[in-house]
């Protein structure tokens, strides 16, 4: 550090100030280099033995030359033992402590860009403590709850912060930090537990006041704290926003019959009026090919009307008992698929028809994501899940995933990212589900592709 400080300084100074320093102690041992030149004299002339005047003249000045160096070195013994002070007070976040030093010399050097030192992390750390409180308010007036958990030396995880919306949404406005996590979470609602557990990021509803029902995202990120993994949950309430979609979605649907009824009414009648025409001009021989393209606009514009109010009107579900390994197995020989799982034992009581529908609508979107994923990828797997009055059904394709926004609106009415889509088909699977009292969610595989996890309740034989 002296010698990065004393290149600020002319090269002239820079060689005074040194030998300054060296000045000072040639003076301290000048005296003793005088009386080591004048006490052979001075033995000699009282004492005429050699050995003995040797012996004493070596101890006398062994003995001036510490004396002298200790008094020469103390006051540098004492600037590095403050210096070392200094230090452990940096280490412990202090930076007050200050060392002086009166000499102009390299010594003196080192002891300004020490201070200069002190002055920088002092300043740093005042802008890291604002950064800080800026951080820390942004974060706990944000409306996404915030939960950030570790390991602690008993090996259970614990809750190392919280913000003001994971404490209104997980405790009622109560303190979190310190709780036991798997406690907290055994005390809310399944649907948040399940999809903690599943790991990875996901979309759940939770069930609210009468039909009403809460929709939410969960993030979940890693993080090594002070040699301590942490993992940060993050919670986002996305009910506001999916009803401000939901409008701009019937927006989009009015629009989108409007222009289908415009594309078959607008030619129906000008064929009819061409059909008129050549009836008046006794030109009969047309008419044939006139009806046969009304009759063809006409049934396009039925089939689009019936997708749309299958939709709208979905007929209550008419339960029958169904074991789930053959109903997959039938269903095997209409969309090829890999089933894991599939025992015996496993019963439902489904529409079949219904639950058809929804399932070749879920394995039709997972051949298409493979499809265009890079490079291609056929691999479609259903598997099977045994939970506690539950039966986990779970859609597993190798595509490309979603992100967070497609994640968001993917089984909202009439969303879709396809060209040509009518956005009707998860969101028609997910109306039968919650039909059959289950839920459907969405969430990214962590090894890449998709998983659609559908939970039903379990029937027995």
């Amino acid at each position: 550090m002296s010698g990065g400080a004393s290149d600020h300084r002319p090269p002239g100074r820079t060689r005074m100030i040194r030998r300054t320093l060296t000045l000072r102690l040639f003076l301290r041992l000048l005296p003793v280099l005088a009386l080591a030149a004048a006490l052979p004299w001075v033995f000699a002339y009282w004492i005429d033995r050699g050995w003995l005047l040797a012996l004493a003249s070596m101890a006398v000045l062994l003995a001036l030359m510490w004396w002298s160096l200790r008094h020469a070195l103390a006051p540098l013994r004492a600037l590095f033992r403050a210096l070392a002070s200094s230090v452990n007070t940096y280490r412990d976040g202090e930076f007050n402590f200050g060392v002086h030093w009166s000499g102009d010399d390299e010594v003196g050097d080192l002891v300004r860009a020490h201070g200069e030192l002190g002055e920088v992390l002092r300043q740093q750390r005042q802008d890291l403590v604002q950064r800080e409180l800026l951080l820390d308010t942004m974060v706990q007036n944000t409306p996404v709850a915030m939960l950030l958990s570790a390991e602690g030396g008993d090996g259970l995880r614990r809750v190392a912060y919280a913000n003001l919306a994971a404490r209104k949404l997980l405790n009622d406005g109560r303190r979190l930090e310190g709780q036991r996590l798997d406690d907290l979470l055994d005390s809310l609602p399944v649907e948040l537990r399940e999809a903690v557990a599943r790991g990875g990021d996901s979309l759940f509803a939770v069930p609210g006041e009468g039909d009403d029902e809460d929709v939410f995202h969960l993030s979940r990120r890693n993080f090594s704290l002070n040699g301590r993994r942490h993992e940060l949950l993050l919670v986002r309430l996305l009910t506001p926003e999916l009803r401000r979609q939901e409008v701009q979605t019937w927006k989009k649907v009015i629009r989108v019959i409007s222009h289908e009824l415009n594309n078959s009414l607008a030619p129906i009648a000008s064929l009819a009026h061409s059909g008129a025409e050549l009836v008046r001009r006794g030109r009969h021989e047309r008419l044939g090919e006139v009806f046969s393209t009304i009759e063809e606009r006409a049934r396009h514009l039925e089939v689009f009307i019936r997708g749309y109010a299958r939709f709208a009107k979905l007929p209550q579900p008419q339960l029958q008992t169904i074991a789930w390994a053959e109903f997959l197995g039938r269903l095997q020989r209409q969309i090829g698929f890999e089933l894991e799982g599939a025992d015996d034992s496993l019963h439902a009581r489904v529409d079949i028809a219904q639950m058809e529908q929804a399932l070749l609508n879920l394995l039709k979107n997972a051949h298409e994501a493979g499809a265009d994923a890079a490079p291609p990828s056929d691999e479609v797997r259903v598997r099977l899940l045994r939970l506690p009055g539950w039966i986990r059904l779970e859609v597993l394709d190798r595509g490309t995933g979603m992100n967070e926004a497609v994640l968001q609106n993917a089984l909202l009415p009439f969303y879709s990212t396809k060209r040509h889509g009518t956005g009707l088909g998860l969101a028609l699977a997910r109306e039968i589900v919650e039909a059959h009292g289950g839920r459907l969610s969405l969430q990214n595989r962590a090894d890449g592709g998709l998983c659609v996890a559908v939970m039903l309740p379990e029937s027995s034989n």
